[in-house]
């Protein structure tokens, strides 16, 4: 079995959750194998080891899981993207559209440098709000996000379509049909 296929065999299906019709992509069973979480991050960490970006920044929450352990294995630093009310310094926010309502993410406006390359990172790409709000974010501090990357993707949600209409180029290990 290849990477991806190893990977994929790991991400539990949870239906009808947070709500009916939702076939949730569950990726804490990558996580509690040390071996598919090691395979897991490598992926990303191939990905990304020529390209050298200057800092990692993890999407709120699963996002900072990836985020931190590939931000220490490529020896950058990492910045988080929380929830509204979770960051204690001044921040900036976004607020965006997602597929169960509406929320809001914020940023510290010391997290990032002016001209920075950041990898900007989280779990899945749905409707792809979450990301968008966090390339927004990054980019009204001056940094430059080289690109987007998540485990999973739902394409008929379209929010890697959306993202790379934006201009964000895209990195997705796996594809799930059904939302």
């Amino acid at each position: 079995m290849d990477d991806r296929a190893y990977i994929k065999s790991h991400i539990r299906t949870v239906s009808d959750w947070p709500e009916p019709g939702v076939q949730f992509r569950d990726i804490t069973p990558l996580l509690q194998s040390p071996k598919v979480f090691r395979v897991l991050i490598d992926q990303f960490v191939h990905r990304y080891f020529d390209v050298r970006p200057d800092v990692i920044a993890g999407l709120d929450a699963r996002g900072f899981i990836i985020g931190s352990v590939l931000a220490y294995e490529l020896n950058v630093g990492f910045v988080p993207i929380r929830k509204k009310g979770k960051l204690p310094f001044t921040t900036v926010e976004e607020t965006y559209e997602l597929e169960y309502g509406s929320a809001t993410v914020e940023l510290h406006t010391d997290a990032v440098k002016a001209g920075d390359k950041v990898v900007l990172i989280d779990d899945l790409i749905a409707t792809g709000g979450t990301m968008m709000a966090g390339k927004r974010l990054l980019e009204r501090l001056g940094a430059t996000v080289i690109e987007g990357a998540a485990i999973v993707d739902l394409p008929e949600l379209k929010g890697s379509e959306r993202l790379r209409s934006a201009g964000l180029p895209l990195f997705t290990l796996l594809s799930f049909e059904g939302h």
